[in-house]
This record gives C-alpha cells, structure tokens and sequence, in this order.
C-alpha cells in the first residue's frame, strides 16, 4: 500500500496550480482545465515502479464544508499542509523574492527549522527542513 494522492482545497484551481508550479516547482501530473482539475507532484519523487509519485490534488473550494475548512484553517493561521524542502531558509529567501508572503522569518522549533507561507489561494503552507 502508498500513499496515491491527498488534496487540499483551493479558491482557484487554475491559480493554484500557476502558483504551486512556477513558484514553488511542482510538476503537473494532470491538468484539465474544462473541468477545473489540476494535479501536482513533487518533482523529486518518481513514485514506485514508475507510477508517477504522490499527487496533490488542487481541489476546488465550490464545496461548502470544503470553503469552511479551508477558510477556518487559513483564520486560525494554521497551515493546510507541510512541504519538505532542503533548506529553509534559503528557500525563503528564494520565494520572498519572487512576492511570496510569510507569516514571519524562519524559525528553529522544537521539530527543526521552518517557515510558513501564503499561497495566495487560501491556504498557509509550511516549509520544513528535512
């Protein structure tokens, strides 16, 4: 058994998946734009023999328990997900650059460094070091 896909819930998926590929340097895994779906993944994981690695779908927020969980999420400033990256800081240096918005500068916890971001698309994402 593997993990085959997750999701989280967007306001657009088609800005989202701009955002999570040209920003962040995801890869499409599936785009149909007539039906509004988008899928990313990573472009590190090539998945098991060959199967394309773990999807994350871009789902649309036109749900209302979905729009709920997502905007609760994003009101309590807690992040809808956690991405992996090599080093945090400098991928914050990277992605302010680009007019990413942070909730603050990294930070050494308690679980190592990292950093929480505004996807612009109603989710705060956070990047951990790995």
């Amino acid at each position: 058994m593997r993990l085959k896909m997750c999701s989280i819930h967007v306001k657009d998926p088609a800005a989202a998946h701009e955002f999570y590929t040209s920003i962040l340097g995801f890869e499409t895994m599936m785009a149909m734009p007539e039906y509004n779906l988008y899928i990313v993944k990573d472009p590190d994981s090539s998945g098991d023999a060959g199967k394309g690695g773990v999807g994350l779908l871009l789902e649309p927020s036109d749900n209302p328990i979905g729009a709920g969980y997502m905007n609760g999420l994003h009101d309590s400033g807690m992040p809808a997900i956690v991405l992996g990256v090599q080093d945090v800081r400098a991928e914050y240096k990277r992605l302010s650059a680009q007019g990413v918005i942070f909730q603050s500068e990294p930070a050494d916890g308690a679980t190592g460094i990292s950093v929480v971001l505004d996807d612009g698309c109603g989710n705060y994402v956070q990047l951990h070091q790995d």
